[in-house]
């Protein structure tokens, strides 16, 4: 495996200390990581809006709001 990997790759790899296959192991373990953590974060979103803790906003409305924050700054009236 380490002889397809990029020559940038090994390189880094080699000055970490590590072989090219543990860094792709860390990488993607890395990236698992990170789309638990957003999956995790969508299901209590989802949650709180199905409970009534949160009620959703019309993406209209929201896009509205956001272009009026981005103007008051801006301006500097915020």
């Amino acid at each position: 495996m380490a002889s397809c990997a990029p020559i940038g790759n090994r390189r880094w790899s080699w000055q970490r200390g590590c072989r090219t296959d543990e860094l792709v192991v860390d990488a993607v373990r890395c990236h698992i990581d990170g789309l638990s953590y957003v999956r995790e974060m969508l299901d209590r979103r989802y949650d709180d809006l199905e409970s009534g803790r949160v009620q959703p906003i019309d993406g209209e409305e929201a896009f509205q709001r956001l272009m009026e924050k981005t103007e008051a700054r801006r301006h500097g009236s915020a």
